[in-house]
């Protein structure tokens, strides 16, 4: 690994929320919360690469996760300084020694179904088949004690709605718990975060990954390049979703709302008790 250290970092967090006048069903006046969605501009090296539309609450994290799963750099010592302004929207970020072949690499953009419309530089596939899982599982008791955590979580969308929330568990403890308008940005937030921590102690090996919104193609391969063997979801997963899923061995469990939840991909890991789930509704003839 580079000697490199690790980079340097603003802390621009930006308010998440506005307050906005409305109307409700009684023709009354209120104000409510809502999402503060805003505009950030990627530059590398002062080339500008990407517009991300985000809450702005980590938007360092955000730029980190955002190069680290778009596979632009290898190694987060290859960074050596982010810098935000929310003045002028901008993410300065510096590396060390340039990012090779960043125009032929980023040549390739693909639109994906990620809320805030996401994007991903090059092929969707490439490098999926070096992709290597450790061996981890859940229990059944740990999956319903992931589900009660993010119930009990506070949360922009409780008070404003309209964002994603994605969360990274060791077990059914939660490690960090991330909000925007796009849950593709929420991992890549997470993405950034765990690129911080100490290697030893951040492998996925013990993870699980916890996203409010749909397994796509996109989250499914995000989670697998963290080396996070086990998603979580409160919604689906697409057909695109389940064919990586199955490729590279990933248990995806989704519909995952109270003791409820189907496990699409990767039952192996799942260690089942069914005794936790109660009784089964009764059928009327």
């Amino acid at each position: 690994m580079s000697s490199f250290p690790l980079p340097q970092l603003t802390r621009a967090s930006a308010p998440l929320t506005r307050e906005v006048l409305a109307v409700n069903e009684f023709g009354e006046a209120t104000t409510v919360s809502i999402p503060a969605e805003r505009a950030l501009t990627v530059y590398v090296d002062k080339r500008e690469l990407v517009t991300l539309m985000t809450l702005g609450a980590n938007p360092e994290l955000l730029v980190l996760g955002f190069l680290r799963n778009q596979r632009l750099v290898r190694s987060v010592q290859e960074i050596e300084s982010i810098t935000v302004d929310w003045e002028v929207g901008a993410a300065a970020v510096k590396t060390h020694e340039g990012i090779t072949n960043v125009e032929e690499r980023t040549a390739k953009c693909v639109v994906t179904t990620g809320c805030g419309q996401g994007s991903v530089f090059g092929d969707l596939m490439d490098e999926v088949d070096s992709i290597v899982l450790p061996e981890a599982t859940l229990t059944q008791a740990q999956l319903y004690g992931v589900v009660n955590a993010i119930r009990l979580q506070e949360s922009t969308y409780k008070s404003a709605g309209s964002v994603h929330g994605c969360a990274l568990f060791r077990g059914e403890d939660m490690l960090l718990f991330v909000e925007d308008v796009g849950r593709h940005n929420a991992i890549d937030t997470i993405a950034g975060w765990m690129w911080l921590q100490d290697p030893d102690s951040m492998s996925g090996a013990d993870k699980v990954f916890y996203t409010t919104g749909r397994l796509t193609s996109e989250m499914v391969i995000k989670s697998a390049q963290m080396g996070v063997p086990i998603v979580v979801s409160r919604s689906g997963i697409t057909q695109m979703g389940h064919a990586v899923a199955e490729r590279v061995g990933l248990c995806t469990i989704g519909r995952a709302t109270n003791k409820h939840f189907l496990c699409y991909t990767g039952a192996e890991r799942l260690q089942l008790q069914p005794e936790l789930a109660g009784t089964r509704p009764r059928v009327l003839a």
